[in-house]
This record gives structure tokens, C-alpha cells and sequence, in this order.
């Protein structure tokens, strides 16, 4: 491509291909990420209130204040941070 320079980021890193290998299906991955990062999301919240009352896990990985919480579920992951368990209720 002319004038463009190749800096992937986002859902590029860590690479999909990557993220397929630790669960079932992208199906999975979209479900199960996205339930991790609304956890990263609420102890953001919780933080910022105050109060002292943290019933979420924060990011388990290294994080600034400026990443997403959706690219911080990715991350954790992609490095085995979390465990996946299905309830087949």
C-alpha cells in the first residue's frame, strides 16, 4: 500500500490465529472475551468510586489506564491467564 505504514494493533495482537488455538471456537472466544472484559470494565468502576468495595478481578496482565478492556481479555488470553470452564447445565 502507498503512504501507509504496517503497525498492526489491536485485535492483530495478539493474533487471531493465536487466540483460536486456546478455545473451541470464535464463537467462544468472542463470548468469552467479552464476559472478561465487562469484569476488567466493572473493577475500573469500582475503583474509581471509592468506596472500597472491589468484587472484580482487575487485569491480569500489565495494563495502562489507556488500554481497552476488551484488548486486555485478548491478551490475558492469549497468555494462558485464564481458564475457561463450561457448564453444560
Amino acid at each position: 500500500m502507498i503512504g501507509t505504514k504496517a503497525d498492526p494493533r489491536g485485535i492483530t495482537k495478539p493474533a487471531i490465529d493465536d487466540l483460536l488455538s486456546k478455545v473451541e471456537s470464535k464463537y467462544t472466544l468472542a463470548v468469552y472475551s467479552a464476559a472478561r472484559a465487562r469484569q476488567i470494565n466493572s473493577y475500573r468502576q469500582e475503583m474509581l468510586s471509592g468506596d472500597g468495595n472491589i468484587t472484580n478481578v482487575g487485569p491480569l496482565v500489565p495494563s495502562n489506564s489507556d488500554d481497552k478492556p476488551l484488548s486486555l481479555a485478548l491478551e490475558e488470553i492469549a497468555e494462558d491467564k485464564l481458564n475457561l470452564e463450561i457448564s453444560h447445565e
